[in-house]
């Protein structure tokens, strides 16, 4: 997650109640994305950001996990994510943010 993103969310969960955000990610592989999920919970792991020793504890999740999919307008999701969704390693991807959110979120 880079350094700009890294700012707003961090000013996402000081202007507002921490436990009432969530964090959607849309990284296109598990790795990428776990790290993403790991910045908004734990803090930056490579210490460079905003984020960096910055444990939010926030809700995480991919916009490929089936709960967002769920809360989204059907026809707007294809739309908007259905190739990528055929495309990418769905499992994986989901699979490492759901560990991350599951190990750290404190939400």
């Amino acid at each position: 997650m880079d350094m700009e993103n890294q700012a707003r969310v961090k000013a996402a969960a000081e202007k507002y109640n921490p436990e009432e955000l969530v964090v959607i990610l849309g990284g296109g592989e598990a790795e990428s994305s776990g790290l993403a999920a790991e910045t908004v919970t734990v803090g930056d792991p490579a210490f460079a950001g905003p984020l960096a020793g910055v444990s939010l504890g926030l809700k995480v999740y991919h916009i490929l996990e089936d709960e967002v999919k769920e809360a989204c307008d059907p026809k707007v999701y294809e739309e908007q994510i259905g190739m990528m969704e055929m495309v990418l390693d769905k499992e994986a991807i989901t699979q490492e943010v759901r560990r991350i959110r599951e190990q750290y979120s404190k939400y």
